[in-house]
Order: C-alpha cells, then structure tokens, then sequence
C-alpha cells in the first residue's frame, strides 16, 4: 500500500510503503527522492525500515549489518521501523528541498554528489562517527535515545543537520 500526501505540479508527494510492500532495490536506497523538471514536480518515497532491510536502513534502531556492532539505542516512539522511517524521512525531504531537480546544493563530483543529509550519514549528536550515532539526550522513563522534541514533547531522533532549524526543538 502507498499513500500520496500531496500531489499536483509545484509541490511534493511523499509515498510511504507499507510493511507488506516489496521494493526491488530497496537494500541499496532505504527510500529516495526525484522530480518531474518539466512538471516541477518533486517525491520523496520511503519504504518500511523494519522489514525491508533494518540492519543498513533502520540503524541506530537495529544492529547494523556492517561495521562495529555497537549495541542499537531505543526508539523514541518504541516502534523501530517508524522511528527509522522518520529519519529517513528527514534526510530524504533535505534533499528534495536543497536538490530538487538535481542541479541543486551538493558536494563532490558530480559522478558521486553528496546531497545534504547524505554527507555525514549516521551523525545525530554532538561526536558522531561511523557506528556511533553521537551524544544523544536519553529519556529516564524509557531507555529512548532522541535529538528532538515535536508537539506534546514527543521525541525524535533526526540527522543531526537539523540541529540548526529554529522551528525545532533539537538538543543537544
């Protein structure tokens, strides 16, 4: 199942899959983003992080398939594929908004551009480096792991280039 969030020219469609939904591919991209340029139509789609490859799409929530094998830290919202969803999300959504038709903001060759949240894939806290989500506020109730605060104090854990948003409440 997929649901379309938005549609029509000038915006962008998020296309959520369910568990259930097979994606050819999938283990290499975790979800991804693109664009119609003669529509000025931009997506972003991601698939479920926990049946579809959770170990390389679902981490610091699963152990990773690769690289140390550092404990994973607990889910804010107790539900691995959902808070993995949500970080895939963000770093998806930073890239269809800063490339969106694929002449945008990267870094590196262009036979290999680096898109914003791609750059520094994994960091979500202050010390970050591969296999180690970095410095992360960690609730007292729940064991949960988190960088951000959204409405009704729900936490969650994004890259850590949203640190610098003034909308969010990002810690630390």
């Amino acid at each position: 199942m997929a649901r379309r969030v938005n549609s029509g020219s000038d915006g962008l469609t998020l296309v959520l899959t369910a568990e259930d939904v097979g994606v050819e591919g999938f283990y290499w991209s975790c979800g991804f983003h693109g664009s119609d340029v003669q529509k000025k139509f931009v997506f972003v789609w991601v698939g479920n992080l926990a049946t579809q490859c959770p170990g390389r799409c679902a981490w610091p929530f699963h152990q990773p398939i690769y690289g140390p094998h550092t404990p994973p830290v607990v889910a804010p919202n107790a539900d691995v594929g959902i808070d993995g969803l949500v970080i895939n999300i963000a770093g998806l959504l930073a890239g269809a908004v800063t490339n969106p038709f694929g002449k945008g903001y990267v870094q590196g060759s262009a036979d290999a551009p680096l898109e914003a949240a791609s750059a520094c894939p994994g960091a979500y806290g202050k010390g970050a480096y591969p296999g180690y989500a970095g410095e992360l506020l960690v609730d007292s109730s729940s064991g949960a792991s988190y960088n951000a605060l959204g409405v009704n104090g729900r936490k969650f854990l994004l890259p850590a280039l949203f640190k610098t948003l003034p909308l969010l409440s990002v810690q630390p």
